[in-house]
């Protein structure tokens, strides 16, 4: 049995130093879910059970081979667990192989010269993976850019913004048929088919998918974004922060689906107004979590 991770957050997005569409939190977010993975006993803090991609290491290519590294020889009882942090976007399905039209991406750190992560390129490496092993899927990203600004609780005015929000335009080639088409529906990043889910994906905080062969835990809702903000002294993001704190409080015996409802009331508590999307089978989402 094998518990493995890929954490990957990017603050420094291409070109290497100012100048891209920079974040300041999803470094401290591989540190927090690192620390926390180790702490509980869940993945150790060894390189050969734990992998780190972060900024100009975090390229499209490379985050490809750690998922395909993460999913080598997967096999019943192993834990396995893929973490992103840093910024989202959505994208007109070119390839014209998904019923509802868009996709949501995340964003390596070369996507403008390399591409978004599509749909499809997760898609790929999860089918037909034998039955049994558990993988929980974390984005603490943006899907839309639709969201609305924070409580101003949340910091001090200055000429500093202390929200940031993950998202990125997606490009012209692809973001005009979006603003051309805006009756196209929002999707999840990771989604099962469609036909068997009319309706429910985006819609509740906890959604319960038959054949769903994986967890995802979103930052955020499909049409919201996720944001960093400055919390305990440093910039995170907010979801994956407050995942974190719960997660430490509860402990390994906790469900997913009881963690989830405290990592929503903490956000919610906390004046953030995303909310936190868990999705998986009605087994999985009743079971302790990382099993």
């Amino acid at each position: 049995m094998a518990n493995k991770a890929l954490l990957v957050g990017i603050n420094d997005y291409a070109p290497v130093g100012p100048g891209g569409p920079d974040l300041r939190g999803c470094v401290n977010d591989v540190r927090d879910m690192a620390h926390t993975f180790n702490a509980l006993g869940i993945v150790a803090a060894a390189p050969a059970a734990m992998r780190i991609l972060t900024d100009e290491r975090a390229t499209r290519a490379a985050i490809l081979e750690g998922f395909e590294w993460l999913l080598n020889g997967a096999a019943r009882g192993d834990v396995l667990i893929f973490h992103y942090s840093g910024h989202g976007s959505q994208v007109v399905d070119v390839s014209g192989d998904e019923p509802d039209g868009r996709d949501e991406t995340i964003c390596p750190h070369d996507f403008a010269t390399a591409g978004m992560i599509t749909d499809d390129d997760f898609r790929v490496r999860l089918k037909g993976l034998a039955p049994g092993f558990n993988l929980d899927i974390f984005l603490d990203s943006c899907h839309s850019g639709t969201g609305t600004r924070e409580m101003a609780a949340l910091g001090a005015a200055t000429d500093e913004p202390t929200v940031v929000y993950r998202y990125i335009e997606p490009p012209v080639d692809w973001g005009y048929f979006i603003e051309a088409n805006p009756s196209l529906p929002l999707r999840p990043l990771l989604k099962p088919d469609a036909e068997e889910t009319p309706g429910e994906l985006g819609t509740r905080e906890t959604v319960a998918v038959r054949r769903m062969n994986h967890v995802l835990w979103a930052g955020c809702r499909h049409n919201q974004t996720s944001a960093e903000a400055s919390i305990g002294g440093s910039f995170r993001g907010a979801f994956t922060y407050y995942y974190c704190q719960a997660l430490r409080r509860a402990g390994v015996s906790i469900t997913r689906r009881r963690l989830d409802s405290l990592v929503s009331a903490d956000l919610a508590k906390n004046g953030y107004s995303q909310v936190p999307q868990l999705e998986g089978n009605t087994t999985a989402l009743g079971q302790k979590v990382f099993t």
